[in-house]
């Protein structure tokens, strides 16, 4: 018994030091290995089988793992499975006899061959005492094979207060680079997307980086003569055309005012024209009710292809410098 303490507090001291390690060089944001440390960590401490740890977006009604052991990511409505059950009536969530529970979701099971025989799920909040994850842990190692909701809970609070510290550090830094009006990423988070996801592609000559710059025409005059809110809702109104018609792989940002950016991947200046002209189309060709009133609007467009000699703000200037060029050429066209 001894050796398999001490065993197990050397697992822990290992784990520790790995997410220690991850914490400090984690800084940018990306918490990916931080969750899994985490979830390994909590799976050791509660001496479980398989263990996961849920985020809940409240803006999309989904939960999903942030890490997961022995299964891919899985996303579920925020209604169903013992998590939701755990979040929605704030509360821990055991079960031993899984397949008997109405709340429990079977579908992992089903997909992998895996059998769940037990089941413990913590609700984590935020410092404000809302709930914002949970900690899911799967079939008990020791014993007779079942959760114990006041021992297993005592042994898996480190993790689950960490785990809730660093979802919030995740959920906050993800609020700052989001623009709260038209929930597209702002200028923040395409610095920090480009430092993430763009370096690769620039780094490698045989593929291509294109982006462009565009703005609502005659924005003032909207606000002048519909007032402020009529504003808002023809950036949002625009932001949500742009989303609609965007691939997954590129980039959509509200760089500030009526100014949106777009980064294409594996596109060269041609193909980032062709879909700056699409949406220039598209955006003509709708109409926005605000307030009662329904406005046209059309936009103005600057194409560029990165240049992996210049920095990103040289390449946002050629970009800047087009579009202008627009506006001097009479507005709602594309210039390359």
């Amino acid at each position: 018994m001894a050796v398999n303490s001490e065993q197990t507090l050397n697992d822990i001291f290992a784990i520790s030091d790995q997410l220690y390690s991850s914490m400090n060089s984690e800084a940018g944001g990306d918490h990916s290995k931080i969750f899994e440390y985490l979830t390994n960590l909590g799976k050791l401490l509660a001496d479980s089988d398989r263990a996961s740890f849920w985020k809940w977006d409240k803006n999309s009604h989904t939960l999903w793992t942030t890490a997961a052991t022995g299964t891919d990511r899985i996303t579920i409505p925020d209604t169903t499975g013992l998590v939701g059950k755990a979040l929605s009536e704030g509360r821990v969530i055991v079960t031993n006899d899984p397949y008997n529970d109405p709340n429990f979701n079977s579908d992992v099971d089903k997909k992998t061959g895996y059998v769940t025989r037990s089941i413990l799920v913590m609700p984590v909040a935020n410092i404000k005492g809302e709930y914002i994850g949970a900690y899911q842990v799967i079939n008990k190692l020791g014993g007779d094979g079942k959760f114990d909701e006041k021992e297993d809970c005592h042994k898996l609070s480190l993790a689950a207060m960490i785990c809730g510290l660093a979802l919030e550090s995740d959920v906050f830094l993800e609020e700052s680079y989001t623009d709260k009006l038209t929930k597209l990423k702002n200028r923040m988070g395409f610095f920090a997307d480009f430092k993430k996801s763009y370096d690769a592609i620039i780094a490698d000559p045989n593929r291509k980086l294109s982006l462009f710059i565009c703005d609502i025409d005659k924005f003032k005059r909207v606000n002048d003569t519909y007032g402020h809110n009529a504003g808002d809702e023809v950036l949002k109104h625009v932001a949500q055309v742009m989303t609609e018609n965007t691939r997954e792989c590129d980039g959509m940002y509200r760089w500030g005012g009526e100014e949106f950016i777009m980064i294409m991947t594996d596109t060269d200046i041609n193909g980032c024209a062709e879909k700056a002209e699409t949406l220039r189309k598209l955006i003509e060709a709708s109409e926005c009710v605000a307030d009662g009133n329904t406005i046209k609007h059309t936009m103005s467009f600057g194409v560029t292809e990165f240049d992996p000699n210049k920095t990103i703000e040289e390449n946002i200037s050629v970009a800047d410098e087009k579009l202008y060029t627009a506006k001097e050429s009479g507005r709602n066209r594309v210039i390359v």
